[in-house]
């Protein structure tokens, strides 16, 4: 995997309500993503309650360590789940996942659907044919 070129944006949804530390604490632990590697956009909510908007882009070395633990955290049913729907995970030559926000404060990597943690993982694909064999390759080469 590390002859790969690859970028990874995270997005998160934080409430008001949550700890955003924690969140942080657990990126920087389990990927080594620092905070000063995301942006924080203070947004109100549907009922005036405050949230925070906060996205992150990873490049280069960073990425592909924050990707190889992404996988190496996820169980490997869970990764044969995705590899089986990668058609519908890929766009362009991006690949798209949502992790629990809740697992990954417990230090575990899940798969969520609710208020997820939201992953693109990006590397250039020049040839559409060639997106899912190329993230199939990523996510099963560390199994």
């Amino acid at each position: 995997m590390a002859e790969k070129k690859l970028e990874v944006e995270i997005q998160v949804i934080i409430h008001a309500t949550e700890d955003s530390q924690k969140i942080f604490d657990s990126f920087k632990q389990i990927f080594g993503v620092d905070e000063d590697d995301f942006t924080t956009q203070k947004l109100q909510g549907h009922y005036d309650n405050p949230i925070a908007l906060v996205n992150g882009k990873i490049k280069k070395k960073k990425a592909a360590i924050f990707v190889k633990n992404l996988i190496s955290n996820i169980t490997k049913k869970d990764i044969n789940e995705i590899v089986e729907d990668l058609e519908s995970r890929c766009d362009g030559s991006g690949l798209y996942m949502r992790i629990s926000k809740q697992s990954l404060v417990e230090g575990k990597i899940e798969p969520a659907a609710d208020d997820p943690i939201k992953l693109k993982i990006y590397t250039p694909v020049y040839s559409q044919k060639d997106i899912l064999k190329t993230y199939s390759e990523i996510l099963t080469s560390t199994i």
